[in-house]
């Protein structure tokens, strides 16, 4: 099976928007290059990277909740896996990755990308890839760098652009999934 990215961000993106056309971008170039998506399953980031990943002809999932009430996930999504709560959601979301792509987003996004940092620094959740796409987590590894030791800092990596996310994906998972 082909290894799973995880992609994390804002359910605020419109179509039309930019960082809905970066979402866009980003599910398409990891469908192209074999990648499955998994993402939240909804609206904005969620449904722009699900349909640039179908766009491409690829295979994505999504992982909604119960607790929202009701809400449908989006027409890209080919397979969806509902979870009772936000917290079983979460987790899932995670267990599913064998990389994590977050891009900009709120308090969700933020919970998202402190989950998987801190399951890693803790030693319960193995080495993954979690690539922060752009610029707008920086501050948050900025503030948190003199708490941490300097394996997990190495935990997140910024990097600018899809390309860039693509050749790191690459360079981190292809070699562990190679027969």
């Amino acid at each position: 099976m082909n290894p799973v990215v995880t992609v994390f961000g804002s359910s605020r993106p419109r179509w039309g928007e930019s960082e809905y056309t970066l979402a866009y971008d980003l599910g398409r170039a990891l469908a192209l290059d074999g990648y499955v998506l998994c993402n939240g399953g909804y609206g904005g980031t969620m449904e722009a990277s699900a349909r640039g990943a179908q766009d491409a002809s690829g295979r994505t999932i999504g992982i909604t909740c119960r607790a929202f009430g009701g809400r449908l996930p989006n027409r890209w999504i080919h397979d969806v896996e509902e979870q009772p709560t936000f917290i079983a959601r979460l987790l899932r979301l995670i267990e599913r990755g064998d990389a994590y792509v977050v891009l900009k987003g709120g308090t969700g996004t933020l919970l998202e990308l402190a989950a998987v940092w801190e399951l890693m620094t803790k030693n319960m959740l193995a080495e993954r890839p979690v690539l922060a796409l752009g610029d707008f987590w920086r501050p948050v590894q900025d503030a948190v760098s003199e708490e941490l030791d300097e394996q997990s800092k190495a935990f997140v990596t910024s990097v600018p652009t899809v390309q860039a996310c693509i050749q790191t994906l690459n360079e981190r998972l292809r070699r562990k999934h190679e027969p």
